[in-house]
């Protein structure tokens, strides 16, 4: 199917022999004798290409073409001046015209830039056709790509809660001692103003801190009685044990840092390595905080839980030895109720 060109000329003269050769090469030709005709039939009628001359009476072709390319910015639009108006010509060009001939002019030289415009056109078109459907592409893979990336985060994290429950249930844990901790640790961090990235791994560290316990021995693990030295020597090798499973998971190694400390003090007597003060990640030194919670106020093989008011005597008793003294402050400003919500039981 041919293109369909409006010719907008005030001499019908023009616009017959403009119509005439170009309907010759199988155009389809609208005529107009002023901008307000041109609209009229741009209004009804879908058009390629816009030939217009410069000089008309009323409102003239740069009139026409500063509101055809608010309109249609892909309409091919070729500009017809007199020789004294090259000026007004280059100026339409700067507006959005695609090319210009002037008066008086050969039709051979009219056809060739007709068609040289509407090939152009055509080429811009699918171009820009072409990278609308990319863009769409790209937003469509860019989405699937994030459906699937969720897909496998939640898979992980179903995987990683699935694990810790059964390490759970091997130490006759009531509910989920690792899970609960996790919530604990989420909570004071979020107090803290930790998001983003930094929570989701000191998450992860709190839910997987004691994943090193899978290379104790039952005997050990579940002794009823007080470990001798031998037995705490090999008990305290869980955080290291731990920390080299995990860290070779690369999305796991921020977690592995907070599970390899989990255990080291305020004021250096921990274990591992040690460590004192801030030198601790701030990770291990939140889970440290709310890992003693959940021990004090959970049933234990040798003792019943213990309310709540031993907790809060406990913290404050070892802030600055056990504990980081600032994230104690901050424990203690938290009201019961938040901690049993987190919980999901009441405390006595």
């Amino acid at each position: 199917m041919k293109e369909h060109i409006l010719i907008v000329d005030d001499e019908e003269m023009i616009r017959d022999l403009l119509t005439s050769a170009l309907t010759q090469e199988q155009y389809t030709c609208h005529q107009a004798a002023n901008v307000d005709e041109a609209f009229q039939v741009l209004g009804t009628q879908q058009v390629e290409l816009v030939i217009s001359d410069i000089m008309m009476p009323g409102r003239s072709g740069v009139d026409l073409l500063r509101d055809l390319k608010r309109i249609d910015p892909d309409i091919a639009v070729l500009m017809i001046t007199g020789l004294s108006d090259t000026n007004t010509a280059l100026e339409c060009i700067h507006l959005g015209a695609d090319d210009y001939i002037t008066k008086p002019f050969g039709i051979n030289r009219v056809l060739l830039t007709v068609k040289n415009l509407i090939e152009h056109r055509s080429l811009e078109l699918e171009k820009k056709n072409y990278q609308i459907s990319l863009e769409f592409k790209v937003v469509e893979q860019t989405r699937q790509l994030r459906a699937t990336m969720s897909e496998l985060s939640v898979a992980y994290d179903s995987t990683l809660s699935a694990l810790v429950k059964a390490l759970d249930a091997r130490e006759k844990e009531v509910g989920s001692h690792s899970e609960r901790v996790m919530n604990f640790a989420t909570l004071l961090a979020g107090k803290l103003g930790i998001i983003g990235k930094e929570l989701q791994e000191l998450a992860k560290g709190a839910l997987l801190h004691d994943i090193g316990k899978i290379g104790i021995s039952d005997n050990i693990l579940l002794k009823p009685g007080k470990l001798n030295d031998d037995e705490w020597t090999e008990m305290r090798t869980h955080p290291r044990v731990g920390h080299d499973i995990l860290s070779e998971i690369e999305f796991l190694k921020g977690p592995a840092e907070i599970i390899l400390s989990h255990h080291e003090r305020f004021d250096g007597t921990g274990y591992p390595h040690k460590l004192r003060g801030e030198l601790i990640p701030l990770g291990a030194r939140i889970f440290a905080t709310v890992d003693t919670l959940d021990a004090m106020t959970s049933d234990r093989p040798y003792r019943r839980a213990l309310p709540f008011d031993a907790v809060t005597a406990e913290i404050t008793k070892h802030s600055g030895t056990q504990f980081d003294p600032a994230i104690a402050d901050l424990f203690l400003t938290i009201s019961r109720s938040q901690w049993e919500e987190c919980a999901a039981k009441r405390f006595l």
